[in-house]
This record gives C-alpha cells, structure tokens and sequence, in this order.
C-alpha cells in the first residue's frame, strides 16, 4: 500500500465514520470507518517507513577525484 491509497483509505474511512447518517440492519458503518482508518493509518505509517529506508540505499560512489 502506498501513501496515496492510504490517505484514501483514511478519507473514505473518515467519511464513513463521521458524515453517514443511513442505518445498515447487517452493516455498521461507523465501525467499518473506524477499520478504515486505522488500516488507512497503518498503511500510512508502514509507506512512510518503507520509503525512509529506500532512501538510504543509495548505490556506493566508487569514483574517485585523481
């Protein structure tokens, strides 16, 4: 998961836990919001770490200044 479906993830989340009023009998929507946003949360902090540690592999510089 990237850092933009994680941020969907915690928009549609958001959404679904805060601004949806309609009742579900089988479905509860606040709690399925609240899923998404902590998995949309989770994702987020995971993409950040990932891309944090790409950074620092970086191919070694074997030239040398003669």
């Amino acid at each position: 998961m990237r850092i933009g479906s994680s941020i969907a993830l915690m928009a549609i989340g958001a959404i679904l836990a805060f601004a949806v009023t309609d009742v579900v009998d089988f479905v509860n929507l606040v709690m399925v919001g609240y899923i998404l946003l902590a998995l949309g949360a989770l994702g987020l902090i995971i993409s950040i770490i990932l891309a944090a540690s790409n950074r620092d592999r970086r191919a070694p510089d074997y030239r040398r200044d003669y």
